[in-house]
């Protein structure tokens, strides 16, 4: 099978040396394996996604020589996919309507010293709607009340009785363990899908075979691997590289006020210079 690659960012802000390492990360796997790198903007969520960022993603791209195959993928386009999904996985009884508030999950959570927390570091949704009663659910919805939608997890491990598991390069072989991200939101309040549901949806319908990305990712597959699973869908391979760190130790990123690929354009850095600051050595 041949290799496909792609590179997903948000376009939340210009990019910086950490986007550089992780774009050329796929691009020189399916490079060295002869095979396709793709390009998808991730950017359902319409407060932070901005076009002016969407452009200039493409256009530094290109200036760095990471060309990409086929046409751009991008999220927004495609909203009425990720519902069509939703709606699918709610007729199975496998997600269900909350109509809690970010900050109820974290008053519950903080009302528990034990609360227990997901491998992504959120507090696990205690199931408060998972059992409200059909009547009122429905009623609720009716009147428009303000609802995620949240995969019914011990549903989802009934439906997809396990083992589950992904390779991973360099690892081999990795037991995975959805259950302990708990019931996670799948189509959120101000969007009509979560991240987890739509990377897994468009990675399998653009037939990506190798998902490379950085390491703080890495506890999310073990959740991608149960929805493949529940939807039909191929388990890519995966490659979770390591974080790009600065000078201060800390990880590169926009809060922390990386240099952009568009400041060191216009302060005359060279593209095969930007590459090297970004730490990307061909294979």
């Amino acid at each position: 099978m041949a290799v496909v690659t792609r590179f997903a960012p948000s376009p939340t802000g210009y990019l910086h040396l950490g986007h550089v390492h992780a774009a050329h990360a796929a691009w020189n796997a399916a490079r060295q394996a002869g095979g396709r790198f793709l390009l998808r903007l991730e950017d359902i969520d319409p407060q932070r996604c901005k076009p002016v960022f969407a452009a200039a993603i493409l256009e530094d791209l290109a200036w760095l020589g990471l060309r990409w195959d086929s046409v751009v993928r991008v999220q927004s386009a495609h909203l009425g996919e990720y519902e069509g999904i939703l709606r699918a996985l709610a007729g199975r009884g496998l997600a269900y309507p909350c109509f809690c508030s970010r900050a109820e999950v974290a008053r519950e959570a903080a009302a528990s010293a034990a609360a227990p927390h997901s491998p992504d570091g959120a507090p696990l949704y205690p199931g408060t709607c998972r059992a409200l009663p059909a009547g009122e659910r429905s009623a609720r919805l009716a009147r428009g009340d303000l609802h995620a939608w949240r995969l019914d997890i011990a549903a989802a491990l009934a439906a997809a009785p396990g083992p589950w598991g992904f390779h991973e390069a360099a690892q081999g072989w990795l037991d995975a363990a959805p259950a302990a991200f708990g019931d996670v939101v799948l189509g959120r309040r101000d969007a009509p899908a979560s991240y987890h549901l739509c990377v897994t949806h468009d990675d399998a319908l653009q037939g990506v075979t190798l998902v490379t990305r950085a390491i703080d990712l890495q506890p999310a597959t073990h959740l991608h691997v149960l929805l493949q699973r529940l939807l039909g869908w191929r388990t890519p391979d995966y490659a979770h590289h390591t974080l790009l760190i600065g000078p201060d130790g800390a990880r590169l990123s926009k809060r922390a006020g990386a240099p952009s690929v568009r400041d060191l354009r216009e302060a005359g850095v060279s593209a095969a210079a930007v590459l090297g600051m970004a730490g990307c050595a061909s294979g």
